[in-house]
């Protein structure tokens, strides 16, 4: 039996760590190093005051700080928030926020907000109300309009840009391009509506308005990732996989473009065709 050597650093590719493994090949077991991806408690507090914990991968968490704030009404604007203090815990990480007094966040009550885990997998976990967990986003606005040449371009150069699915297979990831299908910010996570959050975050962070480009992720367009597409004010959406149902009926009424099964060569387009042209 050889053992390898261990994988190169990672000091590139923050979210990933090595653990020992036993492979097994063709009848055949080596005992090498593999990279996996971290799934780690981020918890989320306003002023104070505990919101949510998430499941996420701990990298851009500036970014994810402010898109989470953003897509959950903890702030109405990024100028909202006047900063982030990342604190590292024995249990994980905290994301302790300061909004401003005419923030929701500010405002938390901890009988009705959402005081409870949120897996990795799930973007409304540990919500209590019905009514906050079906959330109608304001109309989309804006003149956005796209190729099906750009759209196309923007999703081979998110295969290209996916460093932690490379090494490790588990997460997920969420671009943004502009009008022209350059993809300009691309941004990873375990869970697919931490990857988006993050994206939104590094939108605003970078001064770039999210109206001019579109979104494209790895995931399935589940109602949270078309909401919160619409929330931050993006006019498209398209995913690698499926869409269900309660994310068509809420890109139809939000005014998006939902893309789903978006592969080389073809999509379907499942609201708003308008936006996509020849």
């Amino acid at each position: 039996m050889v053992t390898p050597p261990p994988p190169t650093s990672t000091d590139e590719t923050p979210g990933c760590v090595s653990r020992r493994i036993e492979r097994w090949r063709q009848g055949a077991v080596d005992v090498v190093d593999d990279w996996v991806a971290e799934e780690h408690p981020v918890a989320m507090a306003c002023n104070g005051v505990a919101f949510a914990v998430m499941m996420a991968t701990p990298c851009d968490l500036e970014d994810f700080a402010l898109g989470f704030a953003l897509s959950e009404g903890l702030v109405a604007e990024p100028a909202q928030l006047l900063g982030t203090e990342i604190r590292p815990l024995l249990e994980g990480t905290q994301l302790a926020m300061t909004v401003r007094e005419d923030a929701h966040g500010a405002h938390l009550d901890p009988a009705d907000d959402r005081l409870l885990p949120g897996r990795s997998g799930c973007g409304i976990c540990g919500t209590r109300q019905l009514e906050n967990a079906v959330r109608q986003p304001a109309p989309v606005r804006g003149d956005l309009r796209i190729t099906h040449a750009a759209l196309e371009r923007a999703l081979d150069a998110l295969r290209q840009r996916q460093p932690m699915t490379a090494l490790t297979g588990a997460v997920h990831a969420a671009g943004w391009a502009s009008a022209d299908g350059e993809l300009v910010l691309v941004r990873e996570d375990v869970g697919r509506h931490n990857a988006l959050d993050k994206l939104v975050g590094a939108l605003h962070r970078s001064g770039r308005d999210p109206a001019t480009g579109f979104a494209v992720v790895t995931s399935r367009a589940s109602y949270e990732m078309a909401s919160k597409t619409a929330s931050a004010g993006i006019g498209l959406l398209a995913a690698i996989s499926a869409p269900t149902a309660l994310a068509i009926e809420l890109a139809r009424s939000a005014g998006l473009t939902l893309v789903g099964f978006a592969r080389p060569g073809s999509h379907n387009i499942y609201t708003h065709p308008e936006r996509l042209q020849a």
